[in-house]
């Protein structure tokens, strides 16, 4: 008669660490920094977590939240600055731009930010930041409201654009091939590119986005809503 096989106790097992969306989105900003977030899944974030991905569904609703939260995470390293009206362009300008650097870093998370509402406490003071700075330039309460979105677009945007062409292997092939393309149009059929050709192309990225948010900075001061 063989021995009697001695059962297993549940009680031996280490217990799993308690669910809570703070260490869900922990894991989540993980898997994304080893492997991309193409790879942040509900699925698969409920196996790292040792639970089902209905059980996700009490602390983050969908995918979305999950990266709007993963990005909410990341601007908690983003320094932002205490108001000053000699200097305030300067500090939305070197804000915005770390924003834009933080989200080039991610450009998945960049484009998935584009399609969504972000949320949470460091979105929610970064907010109140560039309200702030704008408050500090004297614009006008409604016209920095409405600006507040058009510069976390513009960031946003430059941000998943730039990333992507990263991204692309022949990125810088087809940039030549229109530059090319452009510096040989004929003066007779298309003169309005013949004659700005020279500063199509000029200027480095970072000259472009600045000037681009002096731009933007200028109308949100200037235009009325």
């Amino acid at each position: 008669m063989s021995p009697r096989r001695e059962p297993v106790s549940r009680r031996d097992r280490p217990a799993k660490p308690p669910l809570s969306r703070a260490g869900a989105v922990a894991v989540a900003l993980r898997i994304m920094r080893e492997e991309g977030l193409e790879r942040v899944t509900m699925r698969r974030l409920a196996a790292e977590l040792d639970t089902g991905p209905a059980s996700l569904y009490v602390y983050v609703q969908n995918t979305a939240e999950l990266h709007g939260a993963i990005l909410d995470e990341l601007l908690a390293d983003l320094d932002l600055p205490r108001p000053d009206p000699g200097s305030w362009r300067e500090q939305l300008i070197e804000l915005m731009a770390g924003y834009t650097r933080l989200l080039i870093a991610w450009p998945s998370l960049a484009r998935s930010v584009l399609a969504l509402r972000p949320s949470g406490p460091h979105y929610v003071r970064l907010i109140d930041a560039v309200l702030g700075l704008l408050h500090a330039g004297g614009v006008p309460v409604g016209q920095a409201a409405w600006g507040v979105d058009m510069l976390l677009q513009l960031g946003t945007a430059t941000a998943a654009e730039q990333g992507t062409r990263g991204e692309a292997v022949d990125a810088d092939g087809e940039h030549q091939l229109l530059v090319q393309e452009l510096r040989e149009v004929s003066e007779q059929e298309f003169p309005h590119i013949a004659g700005a050709r020279d500063d199509l192309f000029s200027g480095t990225g970072e000259q472009r986005f600045t000037w681009a948010l002096r731009v933007l900075i200028a109308g949100i001061q200037a235009v009325p809503k």
